[in-house]
């Protein structure tokens, strides 16, 4: 599956929302670009299938580990 999109819509979104630019004289329709840098829910399906362990808790990978803060994820009781 993939994770991350990015695609050209040209004039289709931008014709439907009426977004102009001014051209000399002329009045065009822009062109619309859509990116999506990760698939959250994708991303984290792929974390937990490769990181989660037998007793239900889940190792952070080493490049995330600065941005959560631990390194495991537990289940507290």
């Amino acid at each position: 599956r993939e994770i991350t999109s990015v695609s050209t819509v040209t004039d289709f979104q931008s014709r439907r929302l009426n977004i102009r630019y001014q051209d000399g004289p002329d009045k065009k329709y822009v062109n619309v670009l859509n990116g999506t840098a990760f698939a959250i829910g994708r991303t984290l399906i792929a974390v937990l299938e490769n990181y989660q362990q037998q007793d239900g808790s889940v190792l952070i990978p080493d490049v995330l580990q600065k941005y959560l803060g631990k390194e495991k994820i537990s289940q507290t009781r």
